[in-house]
Order: structure tokens, then sequence, then C-alpha cells
């Protein structure tokens, strides 16, 4: 008689039925036999993403313009560009990936990042308010849109590509409302109208080098890996993404853990919108179109499945810098925007691809 090797289960991890998966917030862990092919896939598949993003950044410094002998793509100032380029899709992607995890889908991460920046920069130009009243207020309704879109996905049963579809439009339209359908400015001052000045640090780098977006981007992912690792929370949330049914005869409240994903979603792409405003200096109602499809793509260049309970944060880090060194490398040799989209596109094929290919070897 064959002996499966047992996968570490924590609480409220079901044991997969018919020899099935068990994933933990380590990582996949599967019932195989040990030291068989599944085994070893598995370990080469859960380096992917870092593997295809070492692939890009070797192939960016081959093809990268020269100026004087030096390589533009290594340049201090191009590297910390694609890092504050990568800083809020990578932080609403993190949001993303728990929500991917759980077996669902956010569509509506880029209008709340719209909504964000609306709403900083309204509250602390328009309204007067101080830096971090208005960022409590911003964070609070990212929290509670996406918390709202958990309820409705859990409680009443709608697929959360419906629901977030609607919220998507509840958000732009909330946008547009806040702001009377027109950017808002930011500018800086002690004076009505200005914002404080201390804001604008967002638009700032840390010696010169580390551009602060990227300094939460990280902080953000590190805080985020170590959840996915470390918590009763992420064992709940990788059981619900690999089967709910048992998950919620296991124990699991699913409906706690689907509100709390969902408003740690939103919440993340509040930040984001903070950031953008920052960033650029104004709030407009249609920042953020098309962010919820980038953080879609980083997520599964991350390796994490769509169908839910399988993936890892660190691939969806390295899923948002690959994108992010693949746009700016495609940017410095001037290729035609359209063929930037179709290279892109190509990408995330072959990421979705090897997933198949994954779960038919294994």
């Amino acid at each position: 008689m064959t002996h499966l090797r047992t996968p570490e289960k924590g609480p409220g991890t079901p044991a997969p039925a018919g020899g099935g998966t068990a994933n933990a917030p380590g990582g996949d862990r599967r019932w195989r036999v040990p030291g068989g092919r599944g085994e070893l896939v598995e370990r080469l598949f859960a380096v992917q993403s870092l593997f295809a993003l070492l692939v890009v950044f070797v192939l960016a410094i081959a093809v990268s313009p020269r100026r004087d002998g030096e390589i533009l793509f290594l340049s201090t100032e191009n590297l910390g560009n694609i890092v504050r380029a990568v800083s809020e899709i990578g932080i609403i992607a993190v949001g993303m990936t728990f929500v991917v995890l759980l077996g669902g889908i956010d569509l509506s991460v880029g209008a709340i990042l719209g909504l964000s920046a609306v709403g900083t920069a309204t509250l602390m130009v328009d309204s007067g308010l101080g830096i971090l009243p208005a960022v409590t207020v911003v964070l609070l309704i990212g929290a509670l849109f996406g918390a709202l879109q958990g309820y409705a996905t859990a409680r009443l049963g709608i697929q959360s590509f419906i629901v977030t579809l609607a919220g998507l439009q509840v958000a732009r339209g909330l946008a547009r409302i806040w702001s009377g359908g027109l950017g808002i400015p930011i500018a800086y001052g002690d004076g009505p109208q200005e914002a404080p000045p201390a804001f604008e640090i967002l638009n700032g780098t840390i010696n010169g080098v580390v551009p602060v977006p990227a300094v939460l981007f990280i902080g953000i992912g590190v805080a985020a890996i170590i959840v996915l690792r470390k918590t009763a929370f992420a064992r709940h949330v990788y059981a619900i993404g690999g089967n709910e049914k048992a998950a919620r005869l296991s124990g699991v409240p699913v409906l706690r853990v689907k509100v709390a994903v969902f408003a740690i979603a939103g919440l993340l792409a509040a930040v984001a919108g903070i950031i953008h405003a920052g960033q650029l200096n104004q709030g407009s109602p249609n920042d953020g179109a098309g962010y919820e499809l980038d953080a879609i793509a980083a997520v599964v260049i991350g390796g994490t499945s769509l169908a839910g309970g399988t993936g890892s944060m660190g691939g969806t880090l390295a899923g948002a810098l690959l994108l992010g060194i693949l746009n700016n490398i495609l940017a410095l040799n001037n290729i035609d925007a359209n063929v930037q989209l179709l290279i892109k596109g190509l990408v995330i094929v072959a990421a979705a691809g090897l997933q198949k290919l994954r779960r038919s070897i294994v």
C-alpha cells in the first residue's frame, strides 16, 4: 500500500477529499509520493516567478540602449523610476492576491483608487483637513467599500466578478459626484485651498535614491508575506479557496474571512489612491482606469491560480516587478505602444499556460 505524505495542517485547514490539495500559508502542500515527480515539479514551479523576473532583468540589460557607454536600464534614476511606477499597481496586487487566493476577483480596485485620490485631494484642499484626518477618512472609505462587496459576495451568494463590476461603476460614480466630474489639483502651502506641504513627501525620495512610494510598496509586500505564512487567517483563506464547502464544514468562518479579504483589497486600493494623488499632485475621478487588469496580471504572472487556493505573495511581488521592468525596457527602446500591449498580453497568456501545465503534470 502506498503511503502518502500528509501536508502540514493548521487550524481550520480541511484535509482534501480524495487525495486533492491542501494549501497553507507557506505555499502549496499536496498529497504526493515523497521524492516523486510531483514534488520536484512543485519545487520548480514555486520559483517560476522569480526565475522569470531574473530572465526579464537579464534580457533588459542585454537590449538596453547605451549612452556614453552607460547601460540606461541600470542607471539609478531609471531603476528608481521602475519601482516608483510599480508601487501603485504592486500595492493593489497585494490586495488582489488575497482575493484570488479566496477564489474571487475584484474589478473595483482601480475605481476605488480613483475615488481615494479624489477624496484625498478634496478633503485636504477643499475641506482643509490635515494629512492624518484626510488619510484616515480615505482609508476607512476604501476598507468599508471593500467590506460591503465581500459581504454581498458571501451573504448573497453573488459571484465576486458581478459584485465588483457593479462596485466599479458605483465607485466611479461617487468619485465624479464628489469632484464635480473634474480633477482636483493639489497645491501646497498654509493658506486656504492648499494642502499641507508635508504631503509632498510622497513625490520624494529617501537619500535621493529610493522613491517613498517604493518603500511603502516593499513594506506592505513584506507584511503581506508574513501574514500569509504565519497566521490562521491565511490558512482560512487558502482553505476557502481550495474547497469552500469543506472549509465551512471544518468550522472556518467563511463570511468573516471573505468580508476581511475584500476589506483588505479596498484598503490597499485606497493606499494606492493616496500615493497616486501625492505623486500626480491631483485627484481625478478617472484615475486608476485599467489598474485592476494590471493587478490581476501581476497576480497571474506570480503563479497564483485564478481558481483559488494556490499561490504566494512573493510571486505576486515578482510579477509586479516583472511587468514594471517589461514596460520600462519597451519604452526605453521606443517600442510602439500597440506592440507593447501585444507583448504584455503574450506574457500573461504564457503565465496562465504554465499554471495549466502545472496542474496537468502534478
